[in-house]
């Protein structure tokens, strides 16, 4: 999926629990210098964040990232609105599907692409509770799979 030149920062597990992921998107994003420091040492959270398209143009909201301790008056607001940097077609085929559907544009994981930050986007649609609980499900019996085979082998 990512190549070679490509380093995780944070991901977004929640939203996976939360949500159904329908298709995947990459796209920058315009951040400041003491932003990306900050990032770099891995202070970022992407828990509560998700993204909007206003006046042709992409955001994401909710993303907290910490100020950076060494950057003084040159810190921003941890909380601030971020652009997304998307070609103008993929905008407003986007927003077109976000409105006529009732999906979400949820930020999957932050990363490195060479020396550039990325963010992968995920349309998705929310799940219901009976549809997490089957997922748990799943999940456990797979664990459990996964241990015997594991008590097998040893």
């Amino acid at each position: 999926m990512r190549s070679k030149g490509t380093k995780t920062i944070t991901e977004n597990r929640k939203a996976r629990h939360e949500y159904t992921v329908l298709e995947t998107y990459e796209a920058g994003i315009e951040l400041v210098g003491t932003e990306v420091k900050s990032i770099r040492l891995g202070a970022v959270n992407l828990k509560d964040s998700w993204c909007s398209v206003d006046h042709g143009e992409l955001f994401i909201r909710g993303m907290h990232v910490s100020p950076y301790e060494k950057g003084n008056i040159f810190n921003r607001d941890p909380m601030r609105v971020r652009k997304l940097l998307m070609h103008k077609k993929e905008i407003l085929k986007l927003y077109g599907t976000l409105k006529q559907d009732g999906l979400s544009l949820i930020p999957l994981s932050l990363y490195f692409r060479d020396s550039k930050v990325k963010v992968q986007l995920a349309l998705c649609r929310g799940k219901k509770l009976y549809d997490k609980r089957a997922d748990a499900a799943k999940r456990d019996a797979r664990r459990e799979i996964d241990r015997n085979i594991k008590i097998r082998n040893q």
